[in-house]
């Protein structure tokens, strides 16, 4: 909302209203020609209307007691210190009572002229009078200066007072002495950085703002620097000159009429000065406008979050935004790089551009109230091309107000709005089909226009042009024709006459200055097995004249076969009889190819599906025919051996994972697990050949590592170079003693009284990578009790966990042993997290 919209404080009048209740000092006694006669003693001294005179303050008044004893030992760089501090309170006091000074000047004026009198009697009255509000000479000299004014920063220091007023009074008082300090301090200003340095100490600082710019914005859109205090010289350098178009802090303040208040700037992503310094404070960017022009923008930061404000101190930074636009007025930018452009036609230059435009146009002069506010916007000019969307003649528009000929403007349009919004930020405005209503006779008469508002000078330039409906359909019909491939018949019964679009004559493949085909040459135009459907379709449509339906195909004299659907439609006269039938074709060939093709691919899928259920179901039986879920128990003296295969949840995962247990000629027990990579038919092929490789190898009596070496040549040449991991182990029961090895397969995991642990690795590479490899093998002494597990990834696998806490997991698992191996087994796989589907081997055995 700008300045001249702010709403008034509920219950204010034309006079101020004091709170009664808030005892004398809230209500300092009015200033009138009545009041009391002025005192018969001489001249008052000057501290009685500038303050109390400033003595040389004393070490003690400056230093708290407790650090008086701390100074006198201190070095005399503390006593220095001291010094400065208490010089620099000496210089603030007497920076704030000579800025005070001009505002009580200002007030024994105002007596001057109330109560005719002369300069000293007006200060005497002026002491006296703060003597009896229990108010300083500065505080009661501001109530008269509102008093008198009753202009925009009373209004706000009012307001401001009568809401806060109980929460703190002495510091409500001091709110307006600060808003009078900081206004004083901007018309004494030369300049707009002069009005920066007032604004942050008089009336921002106070509210926790660190730093302040004032931008003026350019004729096109840009905005310059013209004032900043708190950024750094080097910031501030770096923002002089805001391209228009840029949107930053300060042109959003611009455009919203209500500014911006930013809780959080990092919040916006949105480019401003000082953004590196306080990237997450708060921002406060206000347009700063007179008379319904806004002249530039005051932006504000605050180093922390800026929570939500009272609507008193929006007020206060409104006005002080106002203040500023004063300054702004009178800105001239600065030459060089940064220079506005050129000044922009005046309103009869611009009246002679809107006479060579071929579009509707007005010019538009701003109409101001007594007070200086904009109010409406006088038609200076239509040009020869003006269309009034109400039928009017030019001269009853020209020379009227905007809100006058078209009152409407102000209302869904928004084009009033959008023309004040033109004018006073310079940026134009451009939509496309908006709804404009005019009132004829009290009648709303509508348009749609495509619309075009820019500022030149202080003129702004509005060009509309009326929208024709009739031409905008048609050529909406022809593309919505053209892109569905559909072309339009009529065809008068009576007469004879065809008429034919356009896009019809191209599905035909006929030449526009031909003769249309009537419906009844329609069949000599199908394929022949087609005939019988368009039959059906025009006695449908001729006979019992009911609209109908039908598709065929058309043969093209260029040869080509076009897939077509007709739906027709008959009009009938007043007789009922048929008149005439109107309706359309459209191309369907894509339709009927795609469904063609999506038939073939169906079937296609449904014998693929087919192939691939009995290519896994085969797979299936195969691996299950070699891998059992369970094997029957060994006859072995001392050991107990137990196995488990738990196949892939999924059919298509059929895997290569592969278990063996077995007693081998030398009374040895050959224990070995084992994964082929991938899936499918030919990891379960892999995983039989070496399985059974590996089986037949045994025999020979080596030991696991050269074991090993052996399936990998097996695994390298003979199955296609297949990738596997294995481990193997041969265990002796009389010595109760296991040699294993490994090819890049995790180890085996010895379950050894209330412990659980996985053995030592040893050096192993997996199967089938190279040619030749020697793989290292160990020996472990097991115990009466001792539980062996060996097991594939199937068991402890998961897509969003490392390999490593998986293990942690199984381990834990195998740490609570049943009463028997079986049990042992089937608990593992229970709580096993895998989530892989993978099919899963386990060979345990337990000493007895």
């Amino acid at each position: 909302m700008s300045m001249s919209e702010q709403p008034r404080e509920p219950g204010r009048g034309g006079e101020p209203q004091h709170d009664s209740a808030a005892g004398p000092k809230s209500a300092p006694p009015s200033v009138t020609a009545d009041a009391p006669p002025l005192s018969a003693e001489g001249e008052p001294k000057t501290t009685d209307v500038d303050g109390p005179a400033s003595e040389e303050p004393s070490e003690s008044e400056d230093v708290p007691p407790a650090d008086l004893e701390k100074l006198s030992t201190a070095s005399p760089v503390g006593r220095l210190a001291a010094t400065v501090e208490r010089l620099s309170r000496e210089v603030r006091a007497a920076q704030a009572e000579a800025e005070g000074r001009a505002l009580i000047e200002l007030a024994k004026g105002v007596l001057v002229e109330r109560l005719k009198c002369g300069p000293a009697q007006a200060a005497r009255q002026l002491a006296q009078l703060a003597e009896q509000a229990q108010v300083t000479p500065l505080e009661f000299a501001v109530d008269v200066i509102n008093q008198a004014a009753r202009d925009r920063m009373s209004e706000v220091t009012e307001a401001f007072l009568a809401a806060t007023r109980a929460a703190d009074e002495a510091e409500t008082e001091s709110a307006a002495v600060r808003l009078r300090a900081a206004e004083s301090g901007v018309l004494a200003a030369d300049d707009a950085q002069a009005v920066a340095d007032a604004l942050l100490e008089q009336a921002l600082r106070p509210l926790g703002a660190v730093a302040v710019a004032i931008w003026a914005a350019g004729a096109d859109g840009s905005l310059t620097l013209a004032g900043s205090a708190g950024f750094s010289p080097a910031e501030a350098a770096r923002w002089r000159y805001v391209p228009p178009d840029v949107v930053t802090v300060a042109r959003r303040g611009l455009i919203e009429r209500e500014g911006q208040w930013i809780s959080t700037l990092g919040a916006t992503g949105l480019p401003t000065i000082g953004l590196h310094h306080h990237p997450d404070g708060g921002r406060a960017a206000l347009p700063a406008g007179t008379g319904g022009r806004i002249h530039g923008v005051l932006e504000i930061a605050w180093p922390e979050p800026l929570a939500p404000q009272p609507p008193q101190i929006v007020r206060q930074v409104e006005a002080l935004a106002e203040l500023c636009a004063h300054t702004l007025e009178m800105h001239t930018p600065l030459q060089g790089a940064a220079q506005e452009p050129r000044v922009l036609p005046d309103a009869a230059e611009l009246m002679d551009l809107a006479d060579g435009l071929h579009d509707p146009a007005l010019v538009l002069v701003p109409h101001l109230d007594g007070d200086g506010q904009l109010v409406d916007f006088r038609i200076q000019h239509v040009n020869s091309r003006f269309l009034d969307p109400a039928g009017r003649p030019r001269a009853v528009v020209n020379g009227a107000l905007l809100l006058e000929a078209y009152p409407m403007a102000a209302g869904d349009s928004e084009l009033f709005q959008r023309v004040e919004r033109v004018y006073a930020t310079g940026e134009p405005f451009r939509a496309r089909r908006m709804n404009l209503t005019a009132l004829v006779d009290q009648v709303p008469l509508s348009a749609v226009a495509d619309i075009s508002i820019s500022r030149h000078g202080m003129s702004v330039l509005l060009i509309w042009r009326i929208e024709d409906e009739t031409a905008r359909l048609a050529s909406l019909l022809q593309h919505a024709q053209r892109l569905g491939r559909i072309g339009g018949f009529e065809e008068n019964v009576l007469t004879g006459e065809i008429t034919w679009n356009g896009q019809l004559f191209d599905l035909y493949g006929r030449p526009q200055t031909s003769t249309p085909v009537s419906l009844e040459e329609l069949p000599a135009h199908a394929h022949p097995d087609d005939g019988v459907s368009i039959r059906r379709f025009l006695r449908t449509l001729l006979h019992h004249q009911r609209p109908a339906a039908a598709a065929f195909r058309l043969q093209r004299p260029d040869g080509v076969t076009r897939h077509i659907r007709i739906v027709a439609e008959p009009v009938l006269d007043t007789d009922d009889r048929l008149l005439l039938v109107r309706g359309a074709c459209q191309d369907i060939s894509a339709q009927h190819w795609t469904e063609v093709a999506l038939a073939a691919t169906r079937d296609q899928l449904a014998h693929t599906e087919q192939q691939a259920t009995e290519r896994n179901r085969l797979t299936l039986q195969l691996q299950h025919a070699i891998m059992p879920p369970t094997q029957a128990p060994l006859q072995v003296s001392g050991l107990q051996v137990a196995v488990r295969y738990r196949p892939a949840e999924t059919e298509q995962l059929v895997g290569g994972d592969w278990y063996d247990a077995v007693v081998l000629p030398s009374r040895k027990v050959l224990l070995c697990v084992g994964d082929v990579a991938g899936h499918g038919i030919e990891a379960a092929t892999s995983m039989v050949v070496l399985r059974n490789a590996l089986r037949g190898l045994a025999v020979t009596g080596a030991g696991p590592g050269q074991l090993l070496s052996w399936l990998n040549i097996v695994a390298h040449h003979l199955t296609g170079a297949v990738t596997a991991t294995a481990v193997c182990g041969l265990y002796d029961p009389t010595t109760r003693t296991l040699r294993w090895a490994r090819a890049g397969h995790l180890p085996p995991v010895l379950v050894r009284d209330t412990e659980a642990d996985p053995l030592p690795l040893v050096k192993g590479l997996l199967l089938g990578a190279v040619p030749e490899v020697v793989y290292e093998e160990t020996e472990l002494q097991l115990a009466a009790g001792d539980t062996l597990l060996m097991y594939t990834d199937g068991l402890v696998e998961r897509r969003d966990r490392p390999v490593e806490e998986s293990l942690t997991h199984l381990l834990t698992t195998a740490r609570t042993a049943p009463s028997t191996l079986d049990q042992q087994l089937d608990r593992l796989l229970t709580y096993s997290k895998s989530d892989t589907d993978d099919d899963t081997c386990i060979v345990g055995i337990r000493v007895g």
